[in-house]
């Protein structure tokens, strides 16, 4: 699979040259940490900064809105995606995994929104509040963006992967609430896509730096369950889609197998891939033989369930 230039995309969905929109989750004021131990509890955060292609250290929380890419055959089909870069909770792949991913979708006719959230400085359940908050946000402003309130989905890779799952499960929890006025707007997706996804928090299984970084050094059996994704689907967890390498060294592929078992016991639509080749933070690389397709299986995936409107007649 050929992709195309991230560079040849970026003008389409920048408006003429123009910055992207870049939306704050919290104008009211971001909430506070409730993890005693995160240095945001503390005070002593620090200034954001790049790191590995992407940013860490997050202090304030965004949205960066990518819309359809500008082709007379495209027919925006009013699905919008929120968009979970990885990074082990420690920094956002958000270049990798997030605008690739999203100038992919711009050329399916879908709006992105790229979500910037709170990592390891803050803990759980900053990632939690900040992704669903990130759902109602743009539900609840559906109208201006052109998008229907009822084909929100969310797609993250490895633990922005996590997140996904964790927003697809607990949408309703009250660690996801803050009391502001947005938390009455739904934040259940209606569809999700994991990308070699951080799963289980339970060994041996779980990626042991994604659950330092987001439940600390020691958590409590409790916290383990909570956010060890499996173990909360239920019936309303929506339809998801799940690609994974059999041989992934960081993030085993018994994550996504796990999840799926769930979702199947569930009754939730589901399916899953798993490729031979290709390790873990594949992105949208070439030369990793069918593993390399997957972007073609999602958008199969996505066009089935009718979430894709089909190519004007040329």
């Amino acid at each position: 699979m050929t992709l195309l230039p991230l560079a040849g995309l970026l003008p389409a969905f920048t408006f003429a040259g123009t910055a992207p929109t870049v939306l704050p989750l919290w104008p009211e004021g971001v909430p506070a940490a409730r993890r005693a131990d995160a240095p945001a509890a503390r005070g002593d955060l620090g200034a954001e900064r790049e790191e590995r292609g992407g940013v860490a250290n997050v202090s304030q929380p965004t949205l960066t809105v990518v819309p359809p890419a500008v082709d007379r055959h495209l027919s925006p089909d009013g699905t919008a995606v929120i968009l979970c870069p990885g990074g082990g909770y420690s920094f956002l792949s958000s270049n990798r995994e997030g605008l690739q991913y999203a100038a992919w979708l711009s050329t399916l006719g879908v709006t992105t929104f790229i979500l910037k959230n709170r990592l390891q400085e803050w803990g759980h359940p900053a990632p939690l509040q900040d992704v669903l908050r990130a759902i109602r946000l743009v539900r609840s402003r559906a109208a201006e963006f052109g998008i229907d309130p009822k084909r929100i989905g969310v797609m993250g890779s490895s633990a922005g992967g996590h997140l996904a799952a964790s927003a697809s499960t607990l949408f309703d929890h009250a660690d996801g609430r803050t009391g502001a006025a947005l938390d009455s707007t739904s934040a259940r997706p209606d569809f999700a896509v994991l990308v070699y996804p951080v799963i289980t928090m339970m060994d041996p299984a779980a990626h042991a730096g994604s659950r330092k970084a987001l439940l600390g050094a020691n958590p409590g059996a409790a916290e383990l369950a909570l956010m060890s994704a499996e173990r909360q689907v239920s019936a309303a967890t929506p339809p998801t889609l799940l690609l994974h390498t059999q041989g992934d060294p960081a993030v085993p592929v018994e994550n996504s197998i796990l999840y799926f078992q769930a979702l199947t016991r569930a009754r939730v639509p589901a399916e899953l891939y798993v490729f031979e080749q290709g390790g873990h933070g594949i992105g949208m690389r070439d030369g990793l033989g069918t593993a390399s397709a997957w972007p073609r299986r999602a958008e199969d995936w996505l066009r089935q369930r009718g979430l894709l409107n089909k190519e004007a007649a040329r």
